[in-house]
């Protein structure tokens, strides 16, 4: 097999990426858009030892669940994987996609629950990350740093869209400069937008500080109606992949918003994270507080613990409330959203659980973990063994890393209940999965 060549093969799976997998001369080819159960035309673009990466030319005989993308980037943008199928079968990919996780890595044999789905497949995203360059302001094809020159992305929140086409134009109007990541020249970089109760934050990353004709653009974007959270210019000066810069400078409002989940109500800055689907959240958070079943006397450790929304939104049922987050950013939010919600015991930490563990008194009876995509770092979940905790749930926004911690718990005297999969990321090849985990030796 050589670049260029072309086969028909038959799609016989789906990764946990989105892309079809089928074999041609005995070697898996891995072809994106295409769906399990379809015979496809298939050009060769990349060839490795084991495998192959394929460029689907023609679809030969179409899944019956194949559909028409409603949006006219998708074949071109990085964005998404699932476009081109009705929900409930991307629902089902996704659902096989934590089981064969947690089976062949994790090698566990817990109960894994129907995966809950989304109301909302289009505009629910409330966060966006446009890149602006020399090709335009858009999104980056898929695995590139190429821009795909746009105005509307059919996840995002349809506030973005009238800031992208009002930024567009001030740039146009008064030549302002888009950021040239090769030469390192220009100013603006990107723009990133975040919505919380209906309000927008805008924040423009720039290379400079110094922006001919800001005023018009805030002019221009107070003018839409859009009501503003705040407008932020964040400088980056380094030539970097890094969208944000450690400078922030308020143009206008606040730089932090707020946000809803169920009764509790969350300041969130503009450096801190934030789940970008508010609607899917409170299921998710609602999976949690089923899970940890708190009966009012237990002390709760919330690692990885953001500004504080997971324990927040249960801590009211807890003895106690104790989080450890890196950011420190997020640990001031966190304190001032627990007094907001009503938490009376609560105390929070800016540090590594694994640094900090041996200093805290109160030792926990419940732990929630809900660490980034690559997973927890072994030495803090060796930090949780040695802590004895009865119970763990743990909030995973990949099911490969999931399953290998899941792994090393149940060497060392856990076991994972249940799983309940939760799709935070419509359209996407995302999927959250929360695991109950309790300890058996």
């Amino acid at each position: 097999m050589k670049k260029n060549d072309i086969f028909e093969i038959e799609i016989t799976g789906v990764t946990d990426e989105g892309d079809g997998v089928g074999r041609a001369e005995n070697i898996a080819v891995f072809v994106p858009f295409a769906l399990q159960g379809e015979r496809v035309e298939v050009l060769i673009i990349k060839t490795y030892k084991t495998y192959a990466i394929g460029k689907l030319q023609r679809v030969i005989s179409p899944s019956p669940d194949r559909i028409k993308s409603d949006c006219e980037h998708f074949y071109k943008c990085g964005g998404c994987s699932f476009q081109n199928v009705n929900y409930d079968t991307e629902l089902s990919f996704k659902e096989k996609a934590v089981t064969d996780a947690v089976r062949r890595i994790g090698k566990c044999d817990c109960e894994i629950l129907p995966i809950l789905g989304a109301k909302n497949q289009s505009c629910y995203r409330n966060k966006a990350q446009f890149p602006v360059g020399t090709e335009g302001i858009g999104l980056y094809a898929r695995k590139s740093h190429r821009i795909i020159d746009m105005n509307f992305c059919s996840i995002q929140d349809e506030k973005t869209a009238i800031i992208i086409k009002i930024v567009r134009k001030w740039m146009a109007d008064f030549g302002v400069p888009a950021y040239d990541e090769l030469a390192d020249t220009g100013l603006i970089r990107h723009i990133y937008t975040r919505v919380g109760n209906n309000k927008m934050l805008l924040c423009i990353v720039s290379r400079k500080a110094e922006i001919p004709h800001i005023d018009e653009l805030i002019s221009a974007l107070l003018d839409t109606g859009i009501e503003f959270w705040g407008i932020i210019l964040n400088v980056n000066e380094k030539q970097t992949n890094v969208v944000l810069g450690k400078k922030s400078l308020v143009l206008y409002g606040k730089d932090y918003m707020f946000g809803k989940i169920g009764d509790c109500e969350f300041k969130v800055s503009h450096l801190s994270f934030w789940q970008v689907n508010s609607a899917q959240t409170k299921v998710l958070y609602d999976v949690v507080k089923d899970f940890a079943s708190l009966e009012g006397n237990e002390v709760v450790w919330d690692l990885y613990c953001g500004i504080g929304t997971i324990g927040q939104y249960m801590g009211k049922n807890a003895k106690k409330l104790i989080g450890i987050e890196i950011v420190p950013e997020a640990i001031d939010d966190a304190k001032e959203n627990a007094k907001r919600n009503g938490i009376s015991d609560f105390e929070y930490y800016c540090g590594t659980a694994e640094s900090l563990a041996s200093s805290i008194k109160d030792r926990p009876d419940l732990i929630i973990l809900d660490p980034p995509r690559k997973g927890c770092d072994r030495e803090l979940i060796d930090t949780v063994i040695k802590t004895g905790v009865k119970k763990i749930v743990y909030v995973s926004c990949k099911a490969s890393t999931l399953a290998r911690d899941l792994e090393i718990l149940e060497k060392n005297g856990y076991k994972a209940t249940r799983i309940q999969p939760v799709d935070l990321f419509p359209r996407t090849n995302h999927c959250e999965a929360v695991a109950e985990i309790l300890r058996v030796k």
